[in-house]
């Protein structure tokens, strides 16, 4: 098939749209529509300037959709001096995978010259994954440990580095999935939550008490267009999955939206278009009810929590106890 817009050879077929584009049009397809993401939730405010830029917090875990993630960026803002990026890469000790990824981090922020610093889950909590699939003391998925250990790593290192905005490479079928999972659940406060914390335009947001606001510029992207830029870029990126993946719910949902989208293109947008206006109406209806909880120190580590004991320190703390 030819590309829509000029005579090459098109080399995917957007079926939500209906177009077929060839490398140069897909391509800046996928750079315009991060760029718009990006005005669209004013990640770049006005205050902003070479006296007083913006720190970026990116979160580079080596597989496709970080790794794109980061390259926009650098090609966007290499040249604004509003902006500096430095890319955070966390080990959680998983044998015969992070190794790989962590190696490709590395070749792309020397090839990008940005600021990058790897950080383990060994040297910071005295833990590693493998570990802790082997203890299991709460009986919970390893992508529930190890989705805590991580959030609370790139939150801290972004307060470490007083980083004005976190980002992440989540993509449009992680967000659709997201919103599908809280539906399903019924859980009307999460939707709040959402927008608060990384959906909504940061000046339609609540601030989170003592934490660095969080940003997805990738989110207006299907995984497979990430998957694909990333190969046509031939950009360095570890895509083997990660061993101890296992949300069942998710991959459900995960199913379930593929078919749906295959029986029905743009399924995942419509998703998202629905579910951004019931999150921010559900974030208006908490905070108007005062529903929002007060925030204390952690005993142990001083990070902002509704508990004594942060989640991250609890688990931990079980963790270090079933050894």
């Amino acid at each position: 098939m030819e590309c829509t817009k000029c005579d090459r050879e098109a080399v995917m077929h957007a079926a939500y749209s209906g177009t077929h584009l060839c490398e140069r049009h897909f391509r800046e397809s996928v750079e315009r529509r991060v760029r718009r993401r990006i005005r669209e939730d004013d990640l770049l405010p006005s205050s902003a300037t070479p006296d007083d830029p913006q720190t970026w917090l990116v979160g580079l875990s080596g597989g496709k959709d970080s790794v794109v993630l980061t390259q926009i960026l650098h090609e966007t803002f290499a040249e604004d001096p509003r902006v500096e990026l430095v890319a955070l890469t966390i080990h959680e000790g998983i044998a015969g995978y992070r190794d790989k990824s962590v190696d490709a981090c590395e070749e792309l922020v020397a090839d990008l010259d940005i600021d990058h610093e790897v950080v383990s889950y060994s040297e910071e909590f005295d833990v590693e994954m493998d570990d802790v699939v082997d203890s299991d003391p709460e009986e919970m998925a390893p992508c529930a440990y190890c989705g805590v250990f991580r959030r609370d790593l790139l939150a801290t290192y972004a307060q470490g580095y007083k980083a004005d905005k976190l980002l992440t490479g989540h993509n449009l079928d992680d967000e659709a999935e997201t919103a599908l999972m809280n539906v399903l659940e019924g859980n009307v406060e999460q939707m709040g939550k959402h927008f608060d914390a990384s959906l909504g335009p940061f000046d339609e947001r609540n601030e989170q008490g003592g934490m660095v606001p969080r940003a997805k510029p990738l989110r207006d992207i299907p995984e497979k267009e990430v998957a694909l830029y990333a190969q046509l870029r031939d950009l360095p990126v570890h895509m083997a999955e990660c061993p101890h993946s296992s949300e069942a719910f998710r991959g459900e949902i995960q199913d379930l939206l593929l078919s749906l989208e295959d029986a029905h293109p743009g399924t995942r947008h419509s998703i998202m278009a629905g579910y951004e206006e019931m999150a921010a109406m559900a974030a208006d209806r908490y905070r108007s009810a005062g529903s929002e909880a007060d925030l204390n120190e952690c005993e142990e580590c001083g990070a902002p929590t509704t508990r004594d004991v942060c989640r991250k320190c609890y688990l931990v703390d079980a963790v270090h106890a079933a050894d």
